[in-house]
């Protein structure tokens, strides 16, 4: 049981970081905007600055908090004997479960884009992409899409 412990860990924590981070990049379209006319529109990068975006998890928080209470209460058990042991593995659930959370939504972070651009037209608005490629104020960009899905895109 002791040996195997560090590869559960290991293991919870890898999945922990399985979130698709595919859709938030401007380099990505899905299948639903491929194969349709998308509106291009032409502007300048006013203003940019680091966020993050807190992606989903594909198992819907389940890996992170099911994951850390398995082990939680896996160490908890290694503590005490007789209810005292009872009470450390109840409390271990709960602390994993607790940081396993945590973590799952830690490395389900991704580094992205608030990036301001002021179109031609006047009109400045505001597109949150995932941080994959280099924008500088200043430069120009076309913004790709139509309704809520835009990206910007270097010109």
């Amino acid at each position: 049981m002791k040996r195997l412990l560090p590869v559960l860990v290991m293991a919870s924590l890898t999945l922990a970081g399985c979130a698709n981070t595919a859709p938030y990049s401007g380099n990505v379209y899905t299948g639903n905007q491929a194969k349709t006319a998308q509106s291009v529109s032409f502007g300048t990068i006013t203003a940019l600055r680091r966020v993050q975006i807190q992606a989903d998890s594909r198992a819907g928080g389940i890996l992170g908090s099911g994951g850390g209470a398995v082990i939680g209460g896996m160490l908890g058990n290694q503590i005490g004997g007789g209810s005292g042991r009872e009470l450390a593995t109840v409390a271990g659930v709960i602390g994993g479960a607790v940081a396993g959370t945590k973590i799952e939504e830690t490395t389900n972070r991704i580094p992205a884009w608030e990036i301001e651009v002021r179109k031609d037209t006047g009109q400045t608005v505001v597109v949150v992409q995932k941080a994959d490629q280099a924008f500088q104020v200043g430069q120009r960009v076309r913004l790709v899409g139509s309704g809520s899905r835009v990206s910007v895109v270097p010109y």
